[in-house]
C-alpha cells in the first residue's frame, strides 16, 4: 500500500475525513501550535532531539542518524503498543512533522506496512501554517461583523457571553488570547498562547461561522496582550457596524471589582501591575493608588483608573480607528448583571 501525500490546502479541506491526526514533532513544538484535533506522538522527544542535533554538529550526520533511528524506533514502537493495537483495518490516520517529513515518514512507513491507509502532510506543519495565514483573509471577507464597543468595565465580555448563550455567533478574542486586553489584563497562572497558536485558534473559529448571520466581536486594538490580531480581521472590524455598550461609572467599578477579583484578592500583585502605569501617570499618582490598595480602599483607585487613564485613551482610539463608531447604536443595560446583559442580547438576536 503506497503512502498518500496531500497538500496542506487539501488537508485543511478534508480534515474531517481522518480518524486521527498525528503530530510526530517534540512536545515543545506541539505546544507551540498544531493542527486542529492533533495528538502528539513524538518520534524524538524534547531532550532526544537536542542530543541528536548536537551529535549532527559535533560528530557527524551518519552517526547522528544511526543513534536517532534507534531512538525513533523505540518511541514509535511505544506509540504502536499504546495507541494502534486496537485500531481497526479501516483506521485512517494523517501524520506530519515540521517540514521534511523524516519523523512523520518513519512512523507512517510502519503504519503503511501494517496495512493502514496513511496520509502525510506535504511540507508538514510549516506548510499548514502558511495555508492558515493565507486562508484567514478569505474567511474574514464575507463576515457581517457587529463590533461591541464600550469603555472599560461596561460589560463587553459579559454581553458576548450572553449573546453566545442565546445562540448568536461570537468571536471572543480575549478568551482565545487568555488576556483582557489592557495593562492590567494579564491573568495570573494563565499564560497566553503563542502567536502561531492564537492564529490557528482564530482560524478554527472563523471556519465555523455561517456567513449569512452576524458575528459579534469586541472592539480590540491590534494586540491582545502579547499576541497580534490578524491584520485582515482588524481591518474588517474597523470598517464594520458598531454597538456602544454604556454603563454608569459606579456600575463599571463594581463590575471590574468582580471580574478582576484576582487583583483585588492579591494587593501586592495589584500594586506590581500598577507600577507599569508610572510611565503614563507619574510615580506620585501611582504611589497614592498603591497606598489605597494596600489599605483595602479599592473603589476610588478603580474609579480613577477608569476616568483618568482608560476612558480618555479608549474614546480617542475608537474615534480614530473605527469608521462607524460615531453612528453606533447605544445599548444601556439596566445594571452590570448577567441577567441585564441577556436582556440586551435578546434585542440583538
Amino acid at each position: 500500500m503506497a503512502l498518500q501525500v496531500m497538500s496542506a490546502q487539501d488537508v485543511i479541506a478534508q480534515l474531517h475525513s481522518f480518524d486521527t491526526v498525528i503530530d510526530a514533532r517534540t512536545e515543545d513544538e506541539f505546544a507551540l501550535d498544531h493542527l486542529p484535533g492533533a495528538v502528539n506522538w513524538p518520534t524524538l522527544n524534547n531532550e532526544e532531539r537536542i542530543v541528536i542535533g548536537t551529535m549532527y554538529k559535533q560528530v557527524n550526520a551518519f552517526e547522528a542518524k544511526k543513534r536517532g533511528a534507534a531512538i525513533a524506533a523505540r518511541n514509535i514502537a511505544a506509540h504502536l503498543e499504546r495507541e494502534v493495537i486496537d485500531k481497526p483495518r479501516d483506521w485512517k490516520p494523517l501524520a506530519y512533522c515540521w517540514r521534511g517529513g523524516k519523523r512523520s515518514g518513519s512512523l507512517s512507513l510502519i503504519l503503511d506496512q501494517i496495512g493502514f491507509r496513511v496520509t502525510l502532510v506535504e511540507g508538514g506543519y510549516k506548510a499548514f501554517r502558511a495555508a492558515v495565514i493565507e486562508d484567514i483573509p478569505r474567511l474574514v471577507s464575507p463576515l457581517h461583523l457587529q463590533v461591541v464597543c464600550g469603555t472599560t468595565g461596561s460589560g463587553k465580555t459579559r454581553l458576548l457571553h450572553a449573546l453566545k448563550s442565546l445562540g448568536a455567533q461570537v468571536l471572543d478574542l480575549e478568551d482565545i488570547a487568555r488576556h483582557r486586553s489592557s495593562v492590567l489584563g494579564a491573568m495570573p497562572g494563565m499564560p497566553q498562547p503563542s502567536q502561531k497558536r492564537f492564529d490557528t485558534l482564530v482560524w478554527e473559529t472563523l471556519r465555523r461561522f455561517d456567513t449569512s448571520k452576524p458575528v459579534f466581536i469586541e472592539s480590540e486594538s491590534k494586540k491582545v496582550g502579547n499576541v497580534a490580531v490578524p491584520s485582515a480581521l482588524i481591518e474588517k472590524m474597523r470598517s464594520s457596524t458598531c454597538l456602544d455598550l454604556a454603563l454608569p461609572v459606579e456600575s463599571r467599578v463594581e463590575l471590574l471589582l468582580g471580574d478582576y477579583d484576582y487583583l483585588t484578592k492579591d494587593p501586592a500583585y495589584f500594586c506590581s501591575r500598577l507600577d507599569i502605569l508610572a510611565e503614563f501617570k507619574g510615580k506620585v499618582v501611582v504611589a497614592a493608588w498603591k497606598e489605597k490598595v494596600m489599605q483595602g480602599d479599592l473603589r476610588p483607585v478603580v474609579k480613577d483608573l477608569l476616568t483618568t487613564h482608560y476612558d480618555p485613551g479608549y474614546l480617542q482610539s475608537m474615534q480614530r480607528n473605527f469608521n462607524a463608531y460615531a453612528q453606533a447604536k447605544t445599548l444601556s443595560p439596566a445594571d452590570h448583571s448577567m441577567a441585564a446583559m441577556i436582556e440586551v442580547a435578546k434585542t440583538l438576536v
